[in-house]
């Protein structure tokens, strides 16, 4: 038993280990990134547990359940829209008998840091009706974890723990506890209840629907919802969630009373405490990271009475991170403001490619080749190059979700925009590309699909490829690409005359073309040679 300094993503990776994890998946997504992190360093300094990176969320979900079907503790992670992509096992989990410990960890991105949306998790814990925490430090960040698998075992449900980015990112003490061993390796007791044929689908999910009174009854009465009441006033309610807790607690000693305090740390809502705090004050405030999920709900328990204040009142932005300056205007409390400097204007610094990136020299080939068409189009996805968007490259048109390029040059082409070309990353077309090329190919598209191959997830800090770069077009030809309009070319300045040229013949192609532009990212080239 000792103190460590963790991130909030290092102390849930602790946490499961402390907790008997078996094997842990991924796919990396900042702000989810550390936790695979920390177990893969972990693994190799320990020999366990297994920790093992995947080609896309759903995929390293469906592997936890394999884990978890052999009775032994597992744990997937992945950022708030990963989750998208593990919708369909993470929905259909749920009505199954989890046999070990199966922990779900999905980081939110309010703000929209380094993310296309701001999508709030705890609405997918809903939506599947099982159990969610949320920690508001990194110390519950560990503690959670390691109750999570408990709580998956004890009512046989996946369990989810939704993270911000303030906490994934941020490091504070932690005190952790003795570990747990594994659990040895047991199917199923009832293997029907893991056959999701229609007749064991209705029945299991009308036996979750009947278990909804018992995981509320847990909720109301476990360690993480906290409720106290100011006897001596019965104006002021505030209920906090997450992190948002951290931000009220600052403004209390300026605010000079404590108003009456729910703190919901674990989910479904504890509604009988959200009743005993609503029959003791005449208004409320609401502050938690994200979409006003706990707000809304309040609306179905709340007095008409009682004000219920929030993002969906304008007392709250409804949208961006929540700061000690807004939870200070939502409590009353003047704003404080910084000191301002006459004269000093800080230059803006938006995000750019690394000196000397091949993803560079792409797209100056990329531009020259389709230089003069008036109706060309060219899509993007997820990664560094969707940098192309931005001077001084403004190379790119759309950027949507992973995997979207494919699909989206497809239909753009059919539509009548020509040429039409994609541009995607290597590990995204792991991910979420093939399956699109496939309907590509099998309509032989008029469009040219370009895989910028830099051997390495390089966005989220340089984590392998599922892949080798030997094996990528292997796979592109085993699809059915024609041969002769596969190609396979080095992504460097001094060949973009001819990477020009060879882009503006298959463009010019009227059918399915693949051009593979490969070389190794700088910035993962460097850390081989200072290793």
């Amino acid at each position: 038993m000792t103190d460590m300094v963790l991130l909030g993503d290092e102390a849930v990776a602790l946490g499961a280990v402390h907790a008997g994890v078996t094997a842990a998946y991924a796919y990396p997504g900042t702000p989810s990134t550390e936790i695979l992190e920390y177990l893969v360093r972990y693994r190799q300094k320990h020999g366990g547990p297994h920790a093992a990176w995947c080609a896309n969320e759903k995929t390293a979900y469906e592997e936890a359940l394999g884990v978890s079907f052999a009775g032994r503790r597992a744990m997937t992670s992945m950022k708030h829209v990963g989750l998208n992509v593990a919708a369909d096992p993470f929905m259909n989990s749920a009505i199954v008998s989890i046999n070990g410990g199966l922990v779900v960890v999905v980081a939110d991105d309010p703000g929209m840091h380094s993310s296309q949306n701001e999508q709030d998790t705890r609405y997918y814990a809903d939506f599947a009706r099982i159990v969610c925490l949320e920690p508001a430090n990194q110390q519950e960040a560990y503690d959670m974890t390691r109750e999570a698998f408990n709580v998956s075992e004890r009512f046989e449900i996946p369990v989810l723990i939704r993270l911000v980015t303030r906490l994934a990112h941020s490091r504070a003490a932690v005190h952790v506890r003795d570990a747990r061993p594994q659990n040895p390796v047991r199917k199923p007791p009832v293997a029907s209840s893991w056959i999701l044929l229609p007749a064991n689908a209705r029945r299991q999910w009308h036996d979750l629907l009947g278990r909804q009174p018992r995981f509320v009854e847990w909720s109301e009465s476990g360690e993480f919802n906290h409720l106290r009441l100011n006897e001596e006033r019965r104006d002021l309610g505030v209920i906090t969630t997450g992190i948002a807790r951290n931000y009220y607690v600052e403004s209390l000693d300026e605010l000079g009373y404590q108003p009456s305090h729910l703190h919901i740390g674990a989910y479904p809502v504890p509604v009988e405490l959200v009743r005993r705090l609503l029959g003791h004050v005449s208004r409320v405030l609401v502050l938690e990271e994200g979409y006003p999920f706990v707000e809304r709900m309040l609306r179905g328990i709340v007095a008409a009475t009682i004000e219920v204040l929030g993002k969906e009142s304008g007392a709250v932005p409804p949208d961006g991170e929540l700061t000690p300056d807004i939870v200070r205007r939502a409590m009353g409390l003047r704003e404080r403001r910084g000191q301002e400097i006459p004269g000093l204007s800080l230059p803006n610094r938006p995000p750019q490619l690394c000196t000397g990136c091949p993803h560079a020299d792409s797209f100056d080939a990329i531009k020259q080749a389709i230089a003069g068409f008036e109706s060309a189009v060219v899509t993007s996805d997820i990664g560094c190059y969707t940098l192309g968007a931005l001077p001084p490259y403004s190379a790119v048109e759309s950027c949507v979700c992973m995997g979207a390029s494919v699909g989206m040059a497809k239909g753009a082409s059919e539509a009548g925009l020509k040429p039409a070309l994609a541009m995607i990353g290597d590990s995204t077309f792991l991910h979420s590309g093939v399956a699109p090329l496939m309907d590509a190919v099998a309509a032989n598209t008029d469009m040219t699909l370009l895989i910028l191959d830099n051997e390495t997830t390089a966005m989220t800090g340089g984590q392998p490829t599922i892949l080798p770069p030997s094996r990528i077009e292997k796979l592109v030809l085993g699809l059915g690409v024609d041969p002769a309009h596969c190609h396979v070319i080095t992504a460097h300045h001094r060949d973009t005359e001819e990477n020009r040229d060879l882009i503006r013949k298959e463009v010019e192609y009227p059918g399915l073309s693949v051009i593979i532009a490969v070389r190794e990212c700088i910035e993962t080239l460097k850390t081989k040679k200072r290793g």
